[in-house]
Order: C-alpha cells, then structure tokens, then sequence
C-alpha cells in the first residue's frame, strides 16, 4: 500500500492512521547521517528557531554521553565494527540520549526533543521508533543530512577539528588522518533510510541533500511541527555569517527620556549617523545589505551609508500604545498600575492598545528566519527589537530578553562561530544618554514614587540642555 510516498503493509498504514490522533503528542526529530555533513549544526539551529518560536526543544548529543564514559578520546579504531567494547560504549550511550529524550519528553511542558548523532543503523533507528511512538505513544521524525558537495566536506571536516572536543589536544594532521579513518569506519556500517522503499518506517522522514543547497527530499510529513521544521530547514543557510546591528542614533525623545514615537535625530544623533556610515565604509564589507525600521530616526540613521536598504515594519520599535510619548515619571503619575504591572512581568506585559516583547518576537519571526539566510546585514532598528534579535542569535532565556543592554551608539557584530554566536561592540565615540532601564526590586502597585525613581535612566529637561554640551566622548 502507498501513502504518501512510503510503501507500507497493513501494519504500517494502520500506524499512520492513528498517527493522526497524536497531532498534539510530543515529538522525538532523530538526525541520521554521517559525521561532517552537518548534523550538529542543524540540530542547533533547529533547537534555536523552534524555542525562540514557542516549541519547548532540547538537542540530546550522543557523542556527549559517549565522552562521559570515556574521558579522553583515543582513536578512530574505538568506531569500528569489530570493536566489541568499544562498539558496547557507543550503543550504551546511544540508548541513554535515547531514554534522557524520552523522559525529558515526559515532562509537562516539554514539546520537541532533537536526537544528535549518526543513527547509521536501520536497528537503532527501529529502537528509536518503538520506544517514542511504539511505547509512549508520542510522535517520531527522522532527518537524514547527506553530503557529496567537496567544497562543503573539506569546510565541515574544518570545523569538526577545530569545534569538536575529541580532537582539541590533537595535532592537525593527525586529527585529519583520525577523522579520515573514522569516516570509513562510519561508511561501512551506514544503512541508509531509503526513503520510499519497505525499509521506510511509517513516521515522517527528511532528506537534507548538501546543506540544502542541493535539495530536500521529505516523505510522509504530515502534522503542525513536523511541517513547521520541514519548512524551516528546507532554506539553505551559511556557514560563515556575520551580522551588524546598531540602534538609532540618539533620538530628541531620547535626551527628554520619552518613549516610543517617531522623533527625529538629536544633534549628537546625526554626528552618530555620520561616524556609523564611516565605520562601516571602512570595514569594505562585501555585498552589505541594509535593513532598517521604518521610523525616521532609524532611517536618517543609516541615510549615509552606501549599500541597497530596505525599510520594514516589523523592525519598527515596541508599539506603547496609550503611553506612546510618555516619560517614565509620567508613567508613574498617570498610569501607576500599568507601570508596576509592566515591572512585575515585562515579558509578557502588553501597553494599553500596544505590544507587548511576546508581540514583539512574533512580529520578528519572518525576518528572523530571512536574516539566519544571510550575511553582511547590517540591521539599524530600537531597543526593545534588537533585544528580541540578540536574544534569539545569543539563545538568551526569554524572561532576561526585555533586560538585554543595547547602548545607544554602539555597533554589534555577531558572527558564527562553530555552532553558537560570538558578539562583538564597538562603542563609537559620540556621547549620548543611557535608555537601559535595570528591573526594579520593588514591583508592588503600592510602592512609592522614589521605588519607581531609583531605576529611571538619567536624561534632560529638554532638547536644548544639549546644545552646549560636547557632542564626542
């Protein structure tokens, strides 16, 4: 019987149809594939775009659980088929992942496990399969990275003996030689899923050709997060990515300490749009590629700047609805509640008729996943959005993201590194204020107006008190 592209028996299109009353059930991804085709990094790319989206996720490496048992990494000869002991240790670990996921699964807000490892054999993928959904019940995906690009091989063994820790105290040319052989081991034991075919089990199942450079093949994915992970890792991503953010420059409401609206560039803002446009010429970034909100101060920010721009909406800074243009003491005056309400949980917090951060992420999404795609952005948006981007690139808990510091006047770089995010800033020497607003001890709707007063960031009476100031540090 063919359904959706698998050849089942009776039993198996039986298990597909009650596939259909898990919709909501848990969900184990297990990545299959040979080391260096990129495994790894999908799996915490995934982990990353999934938590960030509201899909609880946790990546369970095996090869963690196989360092654990043993301390140091010796040779290549610990992979080989006829390696007894050895052999033992690695499916000894590989059931441990196997069952942390699982219990992990069990827990009641868990909704995503990502099981990373080659998974080479079609019995371990079977042991996968009955224990997820044959025992628990829940749901299982498969994801197979395959890779016969050179160009790709040789950057991915790169990165595997400069990340990975079997190789840290080894010689270059002798870690390549260990991996060389390490691989073949790995080809003679891979049994590939082949999709399609009566070795297919019934559960969806994913072919990532090259990085996704050369294509995905995907085979009976049916329900909301397999298709949301299918049509996340179905976009080729880079490698090697480096991204720029800045704020604003200095904005008037800024110097009055209001929040929100569309002011225009305060004197020190425009010298700040000027020396950022001086920077980044400097640092001859090719391709570069600006992106903006579509407030005038972000805008007049980035106007000196030679590269293609784009202006979207959804970088324009937290909407505060009622308080659009108020200052903190305002706040505190006409709005007390709201003020400690917002205090008490700023995550979450929605201005009367405006957004809240949770607004603020949802909105971001789709850039978020066009900006992983790229490289050489520079993004110029506000505080409260780049806080949201730079929680989601630095995996910041959710909770401290409304807390993140982005100074005014500052350039950001992050670039990828292995599998995580370096960040980088460069403070360019314009003075400015300070909008970072620490979180209060005292949250209480009856607290006093110096509680509120103590974490209220220092500003001006008004636009002119700057005037006389010195416009650079």
């Amino acid at each position: 019987m063919e359904v959706k592209g698998f050849y089942y028996n009776k039993e198996g299109a039986q298990a597909l149809k009650k596939s259909s009353l898990r919709q909501f059930a848990p969900l184990m991804v297990a990545m299959v594939g040979l080391p260096g085709r990129g495994k790894s990094l999908l799996a915490k790319r995934l982990s990353r775009y999934l938590n960030y989206t509201g899909d609880i996720t946790k990546v369970y490496d095996i090869s963690e659980y196989r360092r654990k048992h043993m301390k140091k990494y010796t040779t290549h000869d610990m992979f080989r088929a006829d390696n007894l002991p050895a052999w033992r240790i690695r499916q000894q670990s590989f059931r441990e992942a196997l069952e942390d996921a699982a219990d992990w699964l069990k827990r009641p807000d868990s909704q995503i496990a990502i099981l990373d490892g080659p998974n080479v054999s079609r019995s371990q993928r079977q042991e996968i399969y009955d224990l997820v959904y044959g025992q628990l019940g829940y749901r299982v995906m498969f994801i197979e990275c395959v890779c016969e690009d050179p160009v790709m091989l040789e950057r991915n063994f790169k990165e595997i003996l400069q990340y990975s820790a079997d190789y840290r105290d080894m010689a270059t040319e002798e870690a390549l030689k260990d991996l060389t052989n390490k691989m073949a081991h790995y080809k003679a034991q891979y049994e590939s899923p082949t999709l399609g075919s009566i070795w297919g089990l019934p559960c969806p199942m994913v072919k990532l050709l090259d990085g996704g450079d050369g294509g995905v093949i995907a085979h009976g994915v049916t329900g909301t997060k397999e298709s949301k992970i299918l049509a996340y890792i179905s976009t080729p991503r880079p490698w090697q990515q480096t991204l720029y953010f800045s704020r604003h420059g200095e904005s008037e409401f800024n110097v009055v300490g209001k929040i929100g609206g569309d002011a225009p560039l305060s004197p020190r803002g425009r010298l700040y749009s000027q020396c950022l446009a001086k920077h980044i010429h400097a640092l001859k970034i090719p391709s570069l590629q600006v992106w903006t909100s579509t407030l005038q101060r972000t805008r007049a920010t980035s106007a000196n700047i030679q590269a293609p721009q784009q202006h979207l909406h959804e970088l324009d800074e937290i909407f505060s609805g009622d308080c659009e243009g108020f200052t903190y003491e305002d706040l505190q005056e006409h709005f007390p509640k709201e003020l400690a309400l917002r205090d008490k949980e700023k995550l979450k917090y929605r201005y009367p008729r405006g957004e809240s951060y949770i607004d603020v992420t949802q909105r971001l999404t789709p850039v978020l996943t066009q900006l992983e795609c790229e490289t050489n952005v520079l993004t110029v948006s506000h505080q409260a959005v780049l806080r949201c981007i730079l929680g989601y690139f630095l995996e910041t808990p959710p909770d401290e993201i409304p807390y993140v510091h982005v100074p005014l006047h500052t350039i950001i770089k992050i670039t990828l590194q292995g599998f995580n995010y370096n960040m980088e800033t460069v403070k360019m020497p314009i003075d400015c204020v300070d909008t970072n607003r620490a979180k209060p001890t005292n949250c209480s709707e009856s607290r006093t107006k110096e509680d509120v007063f103590k974490t209220i960031p220092a500003h001006f009476d008004s636009v002119a008190a700057i005037q006389n100031l010195n416009l650079c540090t």
